[in-house]
């Protein structure tokens, strides 16, 4: 079963509120012809690795610990209501956010350097 991605979408301007379900391999792409956003994602390994790449392409990037993503969880845990939770929490004056590492401080072996294998 492919890696999939459930993105919550946020057009202040347009008003627009949508969800967008992409295999791993086309979050890059998605997000490198979007404008220039905030990404918020639960803090994991896989999502410093994201972080990294999408800061590369000019997003802002804020991590945050899924305990604190939790508490907007509003229905059944799933995908799609774990992406609109952790819209609301980004958005709390009170929210805390992990920095994103860079690849030594990710790498599984100190002092080694770890480039994933991602397709």
């Amino acid at each position: 079963m492919p890696v999939v991605f459930q993105l919550h979408t946020v057009d202040v301007a347009a008003g627009k509120v949508g969800r967008v379900k992409l295999k791993r391999g086309d979050v890059a792409d998605f997000l490198a012809k979007r404008e220039r956003s905030l990404v918020a994602s639960e803090a994991c390994g896989g999502a410093h690795y994201w972080a990294r790449q999408l800061q590369k392409l000019g997003h802002e990037l804020r991590l945050i610990a899924a305990h604190s993503v939790r508490l907007f969880v509003l229905r059944n845990k799933s995908d799609a209501a774990d992406a609109r939770g952790i819209w609301t929490a980004v958005q709390q004056p009170e929210a805390r956010f992990v920095a994103v590492k860079n690849e030594t401080q990710h790498s599984p072996i100190p002092g080694a350097v770890h480039y994933p294998d991602i397709q």
